[in-house]
């Protein structure tokens, strides 16, 4: 059986992805195939997995709550509209994920602008705490992974998975929510 070498990340590094190369099987053999890259999503959902329990463990907060916190700290004032459209989710998911986070103190809210109905967001002391002790990188390790590969690999990975998604004929609503939250 040939193989190639492909390049590959340290998903864990919070600077720059260290680069190794990983012997990728070329063979002919679809059965084969398939149990290879079955191996490939069950290393791919470990690393994700993981990745969160460290978040829990060092943060004592779930992943998705870290990378709201993590926006709402690089945006004050950001609406819970905009915080939905920042993380790619239902605006009840980040409704829910604010209500989470003012019940623990870790965010306040306030309605100082012109519009008296929108809520602006700011993180308090706590969860700048938070934020220093936190793994990283706090969107989680999938979506940096993926926004670290070749624009090429992204639109074939993309093309590929629209592929897989129509055979497991999935619930589309399931796009919008967090890994964390999986």
């Amino acid at each position: 059986m040939a193989s190639k070498l492909v390049p590959s990340s340290n998903a864990y590094d919070r600077t720059m992805p260290t680069t190794k190369t990983v012997a990728v099987a070329e063979c002919d053999d679809p059965s084969e195939a398939s149990v290879r890259v079955l191996r490939q999503f069950r290393q791919v959902f470990n690393a994700v997995k993981t990745h969160f329990q460290m978040v829990e463990k060092r943060a004592g907060i779930g992943g998705a709550q870290l990378w709201a916190l993590s926006v709402i700290a690089e945006r004050p004032g950001i609406g819970v509209n905009d915080l939905a459209l920042a993380m790619d989710v239902r605006q009840s998911t980040a409704s829910n994920l604010v209500k989470g986070l003012v019940g623990k103190g870790l965010v306040d809210t306030s309605r100082d602008g012109s519009d008296r109905r929108a809520v602006q967001l700011k993180i308090l002391p706590p969860a700048r705490r938070i934020l220093i002790r936190a793994p990283g990188p706090f969107t989680g390790v999938l979506p940096s992974a993926l926004a670290s590969l070749d624009p090429r690999a992204l639109r074939r990975l993309e093309k590929d998975l629209a592929v897989l998604i129509e055979a497991l004929g999935v619930d589309e609503r399931a796009a919008t929510t967090p890994l964390a939250d999986m």
